[in-house]
Order: structure tokens, then C-alpha cells, then sequence
């Protein structure tokens, strides 16, 4: 016969599995109405003297980006009421807006995938605080994080399939590839709502989460402002490089002249996805808050060390665009993840502050983006003459230089910190 303790830890070991699976598969949903639109090219049509595939990242971009400004204040004192709710509705304004592109002639209908990036970039604080603030959120948050690699190659092999098997056009594609994931996407949120909340034993290791009103909000940002600054700066930095090459890596492999198939991205996310699930997940054995943040930091510089010697070796030839396109990925989201899963939570719980992890996601996205929209913006209006597959490689390696330096800042300064309230 089991004990109460035994049974209780089952429970939760069951909790965990069922809320990273529905977690996974909800988050993953999403993702097919963001980026399937990035495996085309759409040729033939310029805006303001740029052409019209580089308009439309920036404009979605953009849409991400104020609706994080906006989500600072929104994800902080989202309420745990009414949650499935607004994922469909949010969703389903994004997928709108991809109805209204394929039915306004381009390339007027570039000003639509603003209303398809806002409420895209509320979804995810809005999903991480269904699986915030428990003993098991390492494990939960990395299979939820992870799902935005895998979702990413998912949704561009899916649009690939559709524009050749069933032959949409690259402008209704968009809106058939929400439509295939937008059933399944009804059935997962339903499950989301089935997570129970965090137990007595969640809270006492990881603190409360409530909603931060402006005073909390301004106190944490005042207690930690120069570690948050750091931390910040490498965001901008990792979110810059991947947002280029989510959006611009089918057009990167085709510059290479290596033989692109649409199957590429199912293949070098999947991959990724599962190194990592395992690295972030295995965190969930580790107890101790402080250590933890202190490891997360040094899988923060190994990423940027990575991504940075495969740059290094495809420039020279000595290995292929599917090991550099893996490689780097895996680099950068080794930096990336973290941040979206074990980073804010365990800061939180170090310094036993009662708040969300959405608060400082939100902060962190939205310099990140703003960040992305000024390197996209430069490189087309300033006219560098450089193909996208260069100008990402040679992005790789300065940004990993100052990440590294970032990094090892935040260490020191966190250790201070931390040893401050030890003492």
C-alpha cells in the first residue's frame, strides 16, 4: 500500500507529465499562425523601395513587439480566470488577419500582419502562467519552450506540404496552415484548463505567484536594475538572432546552393528540441534556486560558445548548411530557452519574491524585439550589401562575444546579491 507522501509525489510526477505534454502541444498549435508565412518568398512586389517579404517580417515583428511593451503591464495582472478564453480569441484575431492577406490584393496587404503579430506576442505569458511557480516547472516550461523550435519547423514543413501538395498560393497558405492546426488547437486549450493549480509544497519552494501592480512591479525592477539590465541586453541580442533566422533561414539555404527540401526544418528542430529538453528538463532534480541560476547562466555562455564555432567551421568549409543551421540553432537556444523557462522562475524564487514570471518575460521580449525591428529596418533602409547568409554569420559572431561579457556580468552580479541576503 502506498503512503499519502508517495502517492502525493505521483500525483504530482503525473501533474507535471500531463500539463508539459498539453502545454507543449497548445504552444506548439500557436506557433502555425505565426511563421508558416516565412518559407515563402514573395517576389514581385516592393514597399517603400524594399521588397515585400522583408515589409512583412518587419511588419509582424513590430506587431510582436508593441504587444510586449503592452503585455509589461497586461501578463503582469493577467487574472487566472478566463484564460482559455482569450488564447482562442487572440488566436483567432491573428488568424483573421492572415484571411485579410490572402483577400487583399499585395502588396497593400502587407499593414495586415500587424494585427497578426499583437496578439500572437501576448499568448505566451498568457500559456506560462498555467505552469508557473511549482517544483516541476523545469520540466513543464522546457517542454513548453522547446515547443516554439519544434512548432517553428513544424509549421514551415506544413506550409511547404500545402503550397505543393494541395497547390495554395504563398498568400492564402498562411491561412490554410491555421486552419489544419486550429481544431486540435481547441482540444489542447481545453486540456490546459484541466492543470490544477500549484500545491502548498509548489509555493513553499518556489513562492507565490499573484498579480504585480505597479508597486511591485516598480520595487523588483529598483531591487535588481543592473543584473535585469544585463540580462536584458543579452536578450536583445539572442532574440535578434533568432528572429533572423526563423525568418529568413529558407532563404539563407538557398543562397548556400546546397539542395533545400521542405522537410529540413522538421528535421534540424526536432533535434534541437529534444538536446534540450533534456539539458533544461534535468534541472527539475536540483533544489537549490540559487544553484540553478547560477547553471542556467553557464548554459547561457556554452550557447553563445557554441553558435559561435559553428559559424566559425561552416565558414571555412568544414562542415554542411544542415550541421551550421543545427549547430547555431542549438547555440542560440541554449541562450534563448532559459530565458522562457528556467531563468525568471528561479530569480523569483531565489530572492522569494511574490510576483510572475510573465512581468519579466515581457520586459526582456520587448527590448528584444525592439532590438530585431532595428536590425531589420538597418539593413534595408541602410542598403548593406550583404545576402542574408552572410550577414547572419558574421551577426553570430559579435553577438556572441558581447553575450559572453554580458553573461559573465550577470554572474557576478547576482552572486553579490545573493550573498548579501546570506549574510
Amino acid at each position: 500500500m502506498q503512503s499519502p507522501t508517495s502517492t502525493k509525489a505521483l500525483n504530482s510526477s503525473g501533474s507535471a507529465v500531463y500539463a508539459a505534454i498539453v502545454s507543449f502541444c497548445t504552444y506548439t498549435c500557436i506557433f502555425s499562425f505565426r511563421k508558416a508565412f516565412n518559407v515563402s518568398s514573395y517576389q514581385g512586389y516592393s514597399v517603400l523601395g524594399l521588397d515585400l517579404k522583408t515589409i512583412l517580417v518587419i511588419t509582424q515583428v513590430a506587431g510582436y513587439m508593441f504587444s510586449k511593451f503592452y503585455g509589461i503591464k497586461f501578463i503582469a495582472e493577467l487574472r487566472r480566470l478566463g484564460r482559455g478564453k482569450l488564447i482562442l480569441l487572440l488566436v483567432g484575431i491573428s488568424w483573421l488577419a492572415w484571411l485579410l492577406f490572402a483577400l487583399i490584393p499585395p502588396p497593400y496587404n502587407f499593414w495586415t500582419l500587424f494585427f497578426n503579430g499583437f496578439p500572437l506576442g501576448l499568448l505566451w505569458g498568457v500559456v506560462f502562467s498555467y505552469v508557473e511557480g511549482r517544483r516541476t516547472t523545469d520540466f513543464i516550461s522546457a517542454a513548453l519552450a522547446v515547443s516554439f523550435i519544434f512548432g517553428s519547423g513544424v509549421c514551415k514543413s506544413t506550409a511547404s506540404w500545402v503550397m505543393q501538395a494541395w497547390k495554395v498560393s504563398e498568400y492564402w497558405m498562411p491561412f490554410v496552415v491555421g486552419l489544419i492546426f486550429f481544431l486540435p488547437l481547441l482540444v489542447f486549450v481545453y486540456a490546459m484548463e484541466k492543470i490544477p493549480p500549484p500545491d502548498e509544497k509548489d509555493v513553499q519552494l518556489r513562492t507565490i505567484r499573484i498579480p504585480m501592480d505597479t508597486a511591485k512591479r516598480k520595487l523588483f525592477l529598483r531591487s535588481f536594475l543592473p543584473g535585469l539590465i544585463a540580462l536584458i541586453v543579452i536578450y536583445i541580442l539572442v532574440t535578434i538572432l533568432r528572429e533572423v533566422r526563423d525568418n529568413y533561414m529558407a532563404d539563407m539555404w538557398r543562397e548556400s546552393g546546397e539542395l533545400f527540401q521542405s522537410a529540413v526544418f522538421v528535421e534540424t528542430e526536432t533535434i534541437i528540441s529534444l538536446i534540450l529538453l533534456v539539458i533544461i528538463g534535468s534541472m527539475i532534480m536540483l533544489r537549490n534556486n540559487f544553484s540553478v541560476l547560477m547553471i542556467t547562466h553557464g548554459i547561457m555562455i556554452l550557447g553563445f560558445v557554441v553558435a559561435a564555432l559553428a559559424t566559425m567551421l561552416f565558414g571555412n568549409g568544414s562542415i554542411s548548411m544542415f550541421s551550421w543551421t543545427t549547430s547555431v540553432g542549438l547555440g542560440l537556444y541554449m541562450v534563448y530557452i532559459p530565458y522562457n523557462s528556467l531563468l525568471f522562475d528561479r530569480l523569483i524564487a531565489t530572492f522569494r519574491f511574490a510576483g510572475t514570471v510573465g512581468f519579466l518575460i515581457y520586459i526582456a521580449d520587448s527590448f528584444g524585439y525592439l532590438g530585431s525591428v532595428a536590425v531589420l529596418i538597418s539593413k534595408s533602409i541602410f542598403r548593406l550589401e550583404m545576402h542574408w547568409l552572410h550577414f547572419y554569420q558574421n551577426l553570430v559572431l559579435l553577438m556572441a562575444v558581447v553575450g559572453v561579457m554580458g553573461t559573465i556580468f550577470s554572474i557576478f552580479y547576482f552572486n553579490s546579491k545573493y550573498k548579501k541576503i546570506k549574510v
